[in-house]
């Protein structure tokens, strides 16, 4: 199974690098755990980190009903967030990055103390939150034509593209997580509305969740590091040239901007 594992992330690791999807995975792993898709996703992490990239965070994948509607999927998954993987609001992000993107709009969290599940509360997860940022997650697969299971995600590193940060910092304290409302817009048309509570009853769940599936594996969730915890909305496509706004009640909003087709 370590030959398949490696020629699985292979396979993912050449549609990055050629702008190429690749056919599904689960037609050739049928009978695989999603375990053995963890394993392809952390092949692929190590490739990056000893090319030079860091893991700067982590994120729930598939966390509300509308995603998982959306997917065809009934469960939650986490990929990793590397360093590459952020860019910063209003400054255009090259075009050639994605090769299928979607956008998100999230509540990204912040840590300011490490957290080692498993047995976290959503008590402990709250007091290692430093504070919160509205975040858009820029969603693409390495799969053709989005055409996934939950196998297939998990190995792609939960269909993570990019992170685009929000520059208000805001307590945790100050705002309910659950009641948070959200309007995304696209090139200034509204395309969807959310709240916070879309997120496996609030977002709080979701690093709760989280921190209690990674820390069996080993994984501190550690101060600094951001979590995203899953979208307030439906994941809708994006092009190059395009320009997407995220408002969250309480915490402002955050803007992404896709460079044009002639921005590498």
């Amino acid at each position: 199974m370590d030959i398949a594992v490696q020629k699985a992330a292979d396979r993912l690791l050449d549609a990055y690098r050629t702008a190429e999807p690749i056919d599904p995975l689960t037609p050739e792993y049928p009978d695989a755990s999603l375990e053995v898709a963890y394993r392809i996703q952390q092949a692929q992490v190590e490739q990056w980190t000893s090319a030079g990239d860091v893991v700067k965070g982590h994120k729930v994948g598939l966390a509300s009903r509308a995603i998982q509607r959306q997917m065809g999927v009934d469960q939650p998954d986490f990929g990793h967030l590397t360093q590459s993987m952020f860019h910063l609001e209003h400054h255009p992000i090259a075009s050639g990055t994605f090769l299928q993107p979607r956008i998100e709009p999230e509540i990204a969290f912040v840590l300011g103390r490490p957290l080692v599940g498993p047995g976290v509360t959503a008590a402990e997860a709250a007091r290692a939150v430093d504070f919160v940022l509205p975040a858009l997650e820029i969603v693409d697969s390495r799969i053709k034509d989005w055409k996934i299971g939950i196998f297939d995600t998990i190995a792609d590193n939960a269909s993570s593209g990019g992170v685009i940060l929000g520059s208000c910092p805001v307590s945790l304290d100050q705002l309910d997580l659950r009641l948070a409302g959200c309007n995304l817009h696209i090139n200034g048309e509204l395309v969807a509305t959310g709240a916070g509570g879309a997120v496996l009853g609030s977002p709080l769940s979701a690093l709760v969740w989280l921190a209690n599936t990674v820390g069996p594996l080993g994984v501190t969730l550690e101060p600094g590091h951001v979590v995203l915890p899953g979208s307030m909305t439906g994941a809708y496509p994006v092009a190059p040239g395009d320009s997407i706004v995220a408002t969250i009640s309480g915490l402002g909003t955050v803007t992404a901007v896709l460079g044009g087709k002639d921005e590498q």
